[in-house]
């Protein structure tokens, strides 16, 4: 395995230090160090950040390999400086047992650019009728430890009781897409003024809320970990603080694009800016930013949801819902968090690393830049800025809500485990 020297860079935004890695593990942290035959990475003015984890990916592999494959969605996740994602169970067929679980995780093995961590479906199907194999899967060679019928709300509060009481057994979670469906029959986007003078069905923000607060409940009735994805509204971070505060296990993520955007977007009538849940308004968004900000949000999540031309280039209402987010996650949290000052580096590294590391159990992912850890890392370049263009990335999809806005920060590297999968800015496999 090749020795690197990273030289000058920032970790965590401090002072330029010299990282050796070597053997998948960071050697040493400190000036001037020298290595006799090591490959040098040149990393004056950069970064070093822990390597990334997504909490709430969406890789489409099996069954729509037109929208995007583990190895795409991989390098994609790699580019934007991820070292681990968590693949969402709504495959064709369903991530709902071992033997298909096993599958995605074999495929992110071979890809070998993250760490592809399986999510299983809470429910068969997604159905939300009877409780998948969970135990099965925990089981597996996929090790798997979030649960998510995510696209679907698991809406049966007595299945969902079940559910967080089943995932106990091995330190399970229960990742929650909260939406009462039927608050929402035909909802084409949040809500609101917008909404109806659009023309548009609305999205409540209730439907959302009810759900949050009817399981943070049921999470502490039965001890259990929640975890709340894709959270959208301010009144859901009102319930989330509530909550911790009265010592319920539960988690929440916000995704990049419910940090930046909002439902203005909807007046272009453009399918990219469709969504679930939907963009909602600028009260919203500050309330997301702030909760992200003090924590009562823990995560960012991308929910990157790619889709092919033709699910995403109709009318609206026949579009699909789902934006990318790899590539630019990072960029929109510089943009919307730390050049405003609400996060430094290090909240950075907690909020999109630590944290979503240690609510999806896993080992090497989430650590400090200290010697003898796994030399998971990023460099990245917080002075560049480029405007986004769909065509170049590495998706086999192009639904970027993104598309011509310039936004801040490039990853010049990313490792797994000491091995760069991003050198100079461009994919190594």
């Amino acid at each position: 395995m090749t020795t690197y020297l990273i030289k000058g860079a920032r970790p965590l935004g401090g002072d330029p230090a010299d990282i050796l890695v070597k053997d998948g593990r960071i050697a040493a942290i400190g000036d001037s160090l020298d290595a006799t035959g090591a490959e040098v990475v040149e990393a004056a003015g950069l970064i070093a950040l822990p390597g990334l984890v997504d909490l709430h990916t969406h890789l489409r592999e099996p069954g729509r390999e037109d929208a995007e494959t583990v190895e795409t969605g991989s390098r994609a996740a790699a580019l934007g400086g991820f070292t681990a994602v968590h693949a969402m169970a709504n495959t064709d067929p369903v991530a709902d047992t071992a033997g298909v679980v096993e599958q995605v995780w074999r495929l992110g093995q071979e890809a070998g650019l993250v760490d592809v961590v399986p999510v299983g479906a809470v429910t068969v199907g997604l159905k939300g009728e009877r409780l998948a194999e969970l135990g099965a899967m925990a089981d597996s060679a996929a090790r798997v430890r979030v649960f998510s019928d995510d696209g679907h709300c698991v809406a049966d509060p007595a299945l969902m009781r079940r559910a967080l009481e089943y995932v106990k057994a091995f330190d399970g979670v229960v990742a929650q897409h909260a939406e009462e469906p039927r608050l929402t029959v035909g909802a084409q986007m949040h809500e609101g003024d917008r909404s109806a003078k659009l023309g548009l069905t609305g999205w409540p923000a209730a439907a959302e809320e009810a759900i949050i607060a009817r399981d943070v409940l049921l999470a502490e009735h039965v001890g259990a970990r929640l975890h709340v994805c894709h959270v959208s509204t301010a009144g859901s971070v009102d319930i989330l603080r509530w909550a911790k505060s009265r010592g319920v296990q539960v988690t929440a993520e916000v995704t990049p694009h419910h940090l930046l955007l909002t439902d203005a977007c909807a007046e272009s009538y453009d399918p990219v800016f469709k969504v679930n849940p939907p963009l909602r308004t600028d009260a919203d968004v500050e309330a997301l930013r702030a909760g992200l900000a003090d924590g009562t949000i823990d995560a960012v999540g991308t929910d990157h949801a790619p889709h092919a031309v033709e699910d995403k280039e109709s009318e609206w209402a026949q579009a699909r819902p789902g934006m990318l987010g790899l590539e630019q996650a990072l960029s929109v949290v510089i943009e919307t968090m730390v050049e405003p000052g609400r996060l430094d580096w290090a909240g950075v590294a907690d909020r999109m690393s630590v944290r979503p590391a240690a609510i999806g159990r896993l080992d090497g992912h989430g650590r400090p830049l200290a010697p003898g850890e796994p030399a998971n890392l990023l460099l990245l370049d917080p002075t560049a800025r480029a405007a986004v263009d769909p065509a170049a990335l590495a998706s086999r999809s192009r639904n970027s809500p993104y598309a011509g806005r310039e936004l801040p920060g490039r990853v010049v590297a990313t490792f797994l485990r000491g091995v760069p999968t991003v050198l100079d800015g461009k994919a190594q496999k």
